[in-house]
């Protein structure tokens, strides 16, 4: 069985090794796109970051996705961007013209409201225990479920999400899955992409 298509949602600060040599690794493996998240950074340094990702991602003719900065997006022609929900509704009228939106979300109800205000998909989470939010608990699998049931748009997981785990996403309905952690430490980031793409 063909397995969920992934994005990797970058966290530079947990690789191991030089972060664009990550990507560039990450890239190789053909995710469905590459979220470049880094909310530390200011909006200059963000733009000079993604600069760099997405002449990488171009190589592998893997899409990059912007993270809550229009104007970086609009600068480096990038079609596609990603939002928390509360920023997505601040900033709903830089948004026009864009292939894809998507907006995090952590409730049905937010899901009903980005869908409504015209998010084209939703990243869930967390759905699994996961050391990126220490001390707080999962959601769980019911949650991604009633995610799922609320919208008519895609869902991705996100959150302690294996290789092992992604059937039973699955079967909750996600189309797709988000992976952080893993591939940001992983020394061969595309065996593991390959180990998400076939159970």
């Amino acid at each position: 069985m063909k397995g969920l298509p992934v994005l990797c949602v970058t966290n530079r600060n947990l690789c191991k090794k030089d972060f664009l040599s990550q990507i560039e690794g990450i890239a190789q493996g053909r995710p469905q796109g590459i979220l470049l998240r880094e909310k530390d950074l200011s909006e200059q340094e963000y733009r000079q970051l993604a600069a760099q990702c997405l002449t990488i991602c171009r190589r592998y003719h893997v899409d990059l996705i912007i993270h809550s900065y229009p104007r970086v997006a609009r600068e480096l022609s990038v079609s596609k961007i990603h939002l928390p929900l509360e920023r997505f509704l601040q900033e709903r009228d830089l948004l026009e013209g864009f292939q894809q939106i998507g907006v995090s979300i952590h409730s049905p109800e937010e899901a009903r409201q980005a869908q409504r205000m015209g998010a084209g998909y939703l990243i869930a989470g967390h759905i699994y225990p996961t050391g990126c939010k220490p001390g707080l608990p999962p959601r769980g699998l019911d949650f991604l479920q009633k995610v799922v049931d609320s919208v008519s748009i895609p869902v991705y997981a996100i959150g302690g999400i294996t290789p092992a785990r992604a059937m039973e996403v699955a079967k909750m309905g996600a189309q797709g899955i988000c992976v952080m952690s893993q591939l940001m430490t992983s020394s061969c980031p595309q065996e593991l992409l390959k180990a998400y793409a076939s159970w």
